[in-house]
């Protein structure tokens, strides 16, 4: 079959986690882990997927440019296993669209970003849960940590929490709930919920995954992005309950460190 097509067969499966919703069900399901998207396992039916699957384009474009399914959706090339290829326009799936939906020339507003605060948290040594029908689940405890930004300063309380999800690949899935403490006097405490991905090549995953091995790696060999909420009921602080968030962040041994942007 060639390249496009034994090679795409591997990197579709990679790109999804199987499994099976009831134990009644005689066929597996497959979640892909770009995007969360679900559907019945099917080679041909999930490279379609993913060849339409912007999160998985835009990782493979920045990490893998080599991955054959990045080439079939830039030049169309056909391949035994698909059903009515089409030529498929990468460059507008991945950088956006021309055209004004409305119909008008209303200008809406474009957001931009402004760096808010940074975050270092130290973390305790994960706990593996085992694998499950989505995949590998970690736990890893806070130990303690500090922050500082444009609108305060003060520490991480012990306590937090990630719960992880270790795909095929080793793309790992984020989700924490941690606790703020201000500087002030008296001190507000504010509530942080975080979630996202990290993914790149399997062995930059496998050394990001050992404490001894993670401060060698390069932070440009990898994406480590995050969406982060805030919520509090101190009156100094109601502009945070209000505010949205996106984070870029890096691992350095036992500690995670994130730039947060705040959307304006």
């Amino acid at each position: 079959m060639g390249r496009l097509g034994d090679a795409t067969a591997s990197d579709v499966h990679a790109a999804f986690v199987e499994f099976r919703a009831k134990e009644s069900d005689k066929c597996l399901s497959a979640q892909c882990i770009y995007c969360q998207s679900v559907r019945a396992k099917n080679t041909s039916r999930q490279r379609s997927h993913l060849l339409e699957c912007a999160n998985y384009l835009n990782a493979m474009k920045e990490h893998n440019p080599q991955n054959p399914i990045l080439e079939l959706a830039a030049n169309g090339t056909p391949t035994p296993a698909m059903k009515t290829p089409k030529k498929r326009d990468l460059d507008t799936m991945v950088n956006g669209f021309q055209g004004d939906a409305t119909g008008s020339r209303l200008q809406i507003p474009k957001p931009s970003l402004e760096r808010d605060f940074q975050m270092c948290v130290q973390l305790n040594p994960k706990i593996s849960v085992g694998p499950g029908i989505w995949g590998q689940r970690n736990w890893i405890s806070f130990i303690s940590g500090h922050w500082n930004g444009r609108w305060g300063r003060g520490t991480v309380v012990p306590g937090g929490q990630d719960k992880q999800l270790v795909a095929q690949d080793l793309s790992t899935h984020v989700e924490t709930n941690y606790l703020l403490q201000t500087h002030d006097h008296p001190p507000a405490f504010i509530a942080v919920r975080t979630e996202g991905w990290r993914v790149g090549p399997r062995d930059v995953l496998e050394k990001l995954d050992d404490p001894a091995q993670s401060d060698e790696v390069d932070p440009k060999s990898y994406s480590f992005r995050l969406y982060i909420h805030m919520e509090t009921g101190d009156t100094r602080y109601l502009h945070l309950n209000t505010g949205m968030w996106i984070g870029s962040g890096v691992r350095r041994g036992t500690e995670v460190i994130y730039d947060a942007y705040r959307i304006i």
